[in-house]
């Protein structure tokens, strides 16, 4: 069965990812790219879906992890009865191809150890033919073929490779595992202990550029260099995480494909790479936005492939029994939803780019004006929303604010870089988005903002009205949302997204999930910007609290059960992480400069 998923680690190359258990099974790879299938799948199933186990033969004794300073170099130590032995996991940046480097040192002691390979292709559905070619054990199935090299003698049992040797101080066993198309000849071989060292000093180097020097900078670092690991290279996409199908709820179906990129990240993980000082990441990702979002308006998407596909058809792979839950999904059907914010988000995105010297004077604004051109025209709309529900859509209350940015970011772009634009029309639209909010999405008897026109159920996106700038922290209406938030959402300190009700609700899922840790995050923020540093702090240092022992966070966090859920790790949880240690370590951080944007 797969570990609890605050058991894992997260290496990767930048075009990929793969999970590695503190067992020292690395139970989820896709390759070539991180939405491609997956050569081990333990993590929905059992180890005959596909893992790679290295570890002691014996009962261990205690398990230490740590990534290798500032990288995404993963070292497991392992107590046993018989010593002391260190696995050394990685994956160096990507060359011709993906390759996972596990060293096996030995520290103290003579260790008896166990090598188990089950390599399954397309999710654990496919049994490769295996065989030895010049030393090299080959695996190959369709498309796919894998080397695996090392100087460990190894056998066949059960349709899987093993291998059983020990060490003692000193010694080091290497296995070099590399994924080509099959069609291909054999990659070339190279040395574990020289891509160590160039691995440590990737990492290293690209850390070098962080600015972030306040008070929380390992938990900073360590969240940069997971964005980093999110990021597929050749594009400059970034994932919302390595995982599909972990679930929101233990034993539930709230279960998604986040191998995708999301618009709506877009300006959260901007702000976080520019005020990181990773101005090159930053402008990757905006010209990754440009090119996937590039068409008719009418026909953006809410995400894309890695490489801006816009096809990302959603189905279930019935033969996994699913992590503590099914279904198991690949693809995501949301991609096919109208979801008006994400017009805003973009808006802001670029928005954000230019005050920061990304770009000003560029083809953008004419695709921005082409943005706006819908968003006069449907911003009345109903939509599925920010959570993207499949119970039908709504007059969302989010929406319309992100809305309200968008058509603030355009005024914005005339007013501060004398863009070419309809300015007068832009605020006239602004000012009718705000009158409609304000009259609508908000209950003048409960004092707060609600989820939708007309509705009763509270949603944590709301939080985000004082963050782009719509009112003020210290507005009456905004402290009356906070209030009622945190009386109905607040749930064992940490915030869930929305109301859920036992029934299917406006999701059309049964209730029932974590806390959204992104929301909490958010909730941290508003203390800060209304004068309430200590209780943001507070609950700063308690989610905080909630990374692994690698300082990594899922998307979600089950208080009852102690327990990270979600997929993981979750860009979602890391960017806003980010973003609130700026804004509680300095005077000025990312969402300053937009909430002090607010309109009067």
């Amino acid at each position: 069965m797969p570990l609890p998923i605050e058991n894992y680690a997260v290496i990767g190359d930048t075009h990929t990812a793969a999970l590695v258990g503190n067992d020292g099974s690395i139970d989820w790879l896709c390759v070539p790219r991180f939405d491609s299938g997956a050569i081990f799948a333990a993590l929905h199933g059992t180890e005959q879906h596909g893992r790679w186990l290295i570890a002691p033969a014996g009962e261990v004794r205690a398990v230490r992890r740590r990534y290798r300073g500032d990288t995404l170099v993963l070292e497991t130590e392992f107590d046993t009865d018989d010593g002391t032995v260190r696995v050394i996991d990685f994956m160096p940046p990507r060359g011709e191809a993906p390759d996972v480097v596990r060293i096996v040192e030995g520290v103290r002691g003579r260790v008896p150890m166990q090598m188990h390979l089950r390599l399954r292709f397309d999710y654990g559905r496919v049994v490769p033919w295996v065989y030895r070619e010049e030393g090299d054990l080959v695996a190959v199935a369709g498309p796919d073929a894998v080397w695996l090299r090392t100087p460990i003698e190894t056998y066949g049992e059960d349709l899987a490779t093993h291998a059983d040797f020990s060490v003692g101080p000193g010694d080091r066993a290497p296995f070099v595992l590399t994924w080509r198309a099959s069609h291909l000849p054999p990659p070339e071989p190279l040395d574990p202990i020289v891509e160590l060292g160039a691995t440590e000093g990737y990492w290293q180097g690209w850390m070098s550029a962080c600015t972030y020097e306040g008070e929380w900078r390992e938990a900073v670092v360590r969240s940069l260099l997971t964005l980093k690991a999110l990021t597929y290279a050749p594009t400059g996409g970034i994932v919302a995480a390595a995982t599909t199908s972990l679930p929101e709820a233990l034993g539930g179906v709230r279960n998604w494909d986040y191998r995708f990129c999301w618009l709506r990240d877009a300006t959260i993980t901007l702000q976080s790479l520019l005020y990181s000082g990773f101005q090159a990441e930053a402008q990757a990702w905006r010209k990754w936005l440009l090119r996937a979002i590039a068409g008719d308006p009418a026909e953006m998407q809410i995400m894309y492939g890695v490489a801006g596909e816009r096809r990302l058809t959603e189905y279930v792979a019935d033969w996994l029994p699913g992590y503590d839950g099914l279904p198991v999904r690949i693809g995501n059907a949301a991609a096919e939803q109208f979801q008006l914010d994400v017009y805003g988000e973009v808006m802001d995105a670029l928005h954000q780019g230019r005050r920061s010297a990304l770009k000003v004077h560029d083809p953008a604004w004419g695709l921005q004006a082409q943005l706006m051109a819908f968003v006069e025209d449907h911003w009345r709309d109903p939509d599925e929303g920010i959570w993207e529900v499949r119970g039908g859509s709504l007059q969302f209350t989010h929406s319309k604010l992100m809305a309200w940015v968008a058509a603030d970011r355009a005024v914005k772009g005339v007013e501060e870089f004398g863009l070419p634009g309809p300015v007068e029309r832009w605020r006239a639209l602004r000012d009718d988005i705000r009158s409609d909010i304000l009259t609508h999405g908000y209950d003048e008897k409960r004092k707060t903002f609600t989820q939708s026109y007309g509705s009763v159920e509270l949603d944590a996106a709301l939080l985000m009205v004082p963050l782009v700038g719509f009112l003020p922290a210290d507005d009456p209406r905004v402290r009356g949302t906070v209030a009622a938030i945190e009386k109905e959402l607040l749930v064992d300190g940490f915030v869930q997204r929305y109301s859920q009700p036992p029934e299917p609700g406006v999701d059309g899922l049964p209730g029932g999930e974590g806390a959204f840790l992104a929301c909490s995050f958010w909730l941290a923020d508003n203390y800060a910007l209304a004068g309430r540093p200590d209780e943001a702090r507070e609950l700063f240092e308690r989610l905080l609290a909630l990374r692994n022992d690698v300082g990594l966070l899922s998307e979600e966090y089950d208080p009852k059960a102690g327990r990270l859920v979600g997929n993981f790790p979750q860009a979602f949880s890391h960017v806003p992480l980010i973003d609130t240690a700026r804004n509680l370590s300095t005077a000025r951080g990312p969402s300053e400069a937009r909430h002090e944007e607010h309109s009067r």
